[in-house]
């Protein structure tokens, strides 16, 4: 009687251990980052000036006078915009830069004939520029230190802005005209870099009063 041989451990039908093989491991797949934003010098100077710890004493100094200007609930409500529904500020900014803006065109492309109208529209922005600014000292009382901080630079540099625009008002009523378009030139820098801080509160740390029904 013949001896029948071993299967070979190679044969494709040969049956399987009944020790079971360790099954691969399934590396879980880390979940996708989002990708990083570019840098950018903007996005650092406002950060910058959010941890500027050097600025506390001016905002500690400034506080005061912005917490009587809406001492009284019904001030309050009114230059913070509760009877709109929403924020007043932004919307009375557009007076004195479109003002500005208008007048920066005439002196660029107006010739001799744009001479008083640009002037008007120069007086016109430094009155506007008044409530606008009141609306935005409601506005800043009501936020944390980190914008603080970058609402008193916002500031800073309106005033500059309003200062400039007021030089250059008087200098094209005494007739020179040069240099009230070179003043005109300055202020609309100055109220640039205004400009940029208030949008960054606005849009990137959403500082805006709004009516209780908007809150949620």
């Amino acid at each position: 009687m013949s001896v029948p041989s071993s299967p070979s451990p190679a044969h494709d039908d040969a049956p399987a251990s009944s020790t079971p093989s360790a099954a691969p491991s399934a590396t879980p797949s880390a979940t996708p980052s989002a990708p990083s934003a570019p840098a950018s010098p903007l996005v650092a100077a406002a950060e910058s000036i959010e941890n500027l710890t050097a600025l506390d004493p001016i905002v500690r100094a400034v506080r005061p006078l912005a917490d009587a200007l809406v001492a009284d609930p019904t001030r309050r409500d009114l230059l913070r915009g509760t009877w709109l529904g929403h924020a007043v500020h932004p919307i009375l900014t557009d007076m004195p830069i479109g003002f500005w803006t208008s007048a920066l065109v005439l002196d660029l492309a107006g010739g001799r004939g744009a001479r008083k109208p640009a002037q008007r529209l120069i007086g016109l922005g430094v009155l506007a520029a008044v409530p606008t600014a009141v609306t935005g000292w409601a506005e800043w009382s009501g936020t944390g230190q980190r914008e603080q901080r970058v609402g008193v630079v916002h500031a800073v540099s309106n005033v500059v802005a309003l200062g400039l625009f007021t030089a250059s008002w008087r200098a094209r009523r005494a007739e020179r005209h040069l240099t009230g378009k070179v003043l005109g030139l300055a202020a609309s820098s100055a109220l640039g870099v205004g400009g940029f801080l208030g949008g960054h509160l606005v849009s990137a740390r959403k500082v805006s009063s709004r009516h209780p029904d908007f809150q949620h």
